[in-house]
């Protein structure tokens, strides 16, 4: 079931510690909506995670002096081929056979054995992806040196079947002479196919800082930094399909983690006629950082580049970003590397509805994960009198995704 991925991805986002975010850098539901841009159009309370240098930046004189997110939740999920229901339908063929055994049934072991080998058929090599975040950020924007205070948390979970041929060749052999299975006690103990599961987890916590500086014909130049403490987890678990259980997923001996200091850069400047074009650039993480799993696979957290340019006026905001860095894949993953576009349309600032769409521009011919290409997103927020409430969707090929936001700006 769907909501069994996404809980097993909110609860690994939820126990790295008291602020967490993962490979992919969390997001506001405002940003989800809009392609996943940020780095020219975040507002104060989103510029935390996106670029700190827009904490400077004017906005609109009814969102200059306050922002505030309480929380911002998002989830996704890629799994077409039901990895997790195959697993448990396996299991319970499996018990079917195994009670089969114990009354002696050849017939009905013999149409089990191939309906058992047809679903490790199908479970062979199929994958599955879930992402989940969470958020919380306060912005206070001044004059001065504007100062926010962020956490956040996300992580991503990717599972796959690995069938061994001798499984099928024993299923085979069973169904053809089913008396061969009259000798076994528990035809799980001795099926060799597995279920593996990797995630990886990055948790943050910092603290803010941006200046703005006018310039000739009044454009503004902004630069923001964000000190945070940050740690990596990763979990590795790998059983026979018999023995499954994704509750067991986040278990203690599948984890490793690692913490560390490191810290995000941006820039901003503002210019045109009305000062209506923005230019952003940002550095999320500076300090490259890494974790082996358990088995010694590798998580890498390195800096990663995104320039963006964005025009606004009273209702809209239209913004064009891209990754100038790629970030590599853990897990049955591909790697990413994202072009975006986002709009907003604001009614009377109530109400704004957006849309956006994201590409990878990654190469992931020799990755054998769920496929990130193009994605499309949408929303709506409600904002009166300053209090907000934004609900954002996602749709492509392979996925599906949400994400909630309540918050405040003035």
């Amino acid at each position: 079931m769907i909501h069994r991925r996404i809980a097993l991805a909110v609860s690994l986002a939820t126990t790295t510690t008291g602020a967490v975010a993962a490979p992919q850098s969390f997001t506001t539901a405002r940003s989800f909506a809009m392609g996943g841009t940020g780095v020219a159009v975040a507002h104060p309370a989103s510029a935390n995670t996106a670029n700190p240098a827009m904490l400077a930046m004017g906005q609109h004189d009814w969102a200059d002096e306050f922002g505030l997110i309480l929380p911002s939740i998002n989830a996704r999920l890629a799994d077409d081929e039901e990895v997790i229901d195959q697993i448990d339908d396996i299991q319970d063929t499996i018990d079917t056979i195994n009670a089969q055994i114990d009354t002696l049934d050849t017939a009905a072991i013999s149409d089990s054995a191939g309906r058992l080998q047809s679903q490790l058929e199908a479970l062979n090599r199929d994958t599955m992806r879930a992402d989940a975040g969470v958020g919380l950020s306060l912005a206070l924007p001044t004059s001065g040196v504007s100062v926010g205070v962020f956490t956040n948390a996300s992580v991503r979970a990717t599972g796959r079947g690995d069938v061994s041929d001798s499984d099928l060749a024993l299923l085979e052999a069973i169904q053809n002479n089913p008396a061969l299975a009259t000798t076994i006690t528990d035809i799980g103990d001795i099926l060799t196919s597995e279920g593996t599961a990797y995630a990886a987890a990055v948790g943050e916590v910092g603290v803010s800082f941006a200046k703005a500086f006018q310039m000739s014909d009044d454009n503004q130049l902004a630069f923001g930094l964000s000190p945070k403490y940050v740690q990596l987890r990763t979990y590795e678990y790998s059983r026979r399909v018999s023995d499954f259980e994704d509750d067991d997923f986040d278990a203690d001996e599948n984890e490793t983690d690692k913490s560390g200091f490191n810290a995000d850069l941006g820039a901003a400047y503002r210019f045109g006629e009305s000062q209506a074009w923005t230019a952003g650039l940002s550095v999320r993480n500076i300090i490259p950082m890494d974790l082996d799993s358990r088995s010694g696979r590798t998580f890498e957290l390195d800096p990663r580049v995104t320039a963006g340019i964005a025009h606004h006026g009273d209702i809209h905001a239209v913004t064009a970003e891209i990754d100038l860095t790629e970030a590599e894949a853990f897990g049955f993953g591909d790697d990413t590397q994202w072009a975006a576009l986002g709009g907003e349309l604001d009614v009377f600032r109530a109400v704004q509805l957006r849309a956006g769409l994201r590409h990878n521009l990654a190469s992931n011919d020799d990755n054998s994960g769920v496929e990130e290409d193009t994605l499309y997103t949408f929303g709506l927020g409600f904002s009166p009198y300053g209090a907000h409430l934004e609900l954002s969707g996602l749709v492509s090929d392979t996925e599906v995704g949400a994400a909630v936001e309540l918050g405040a700006a003035f």
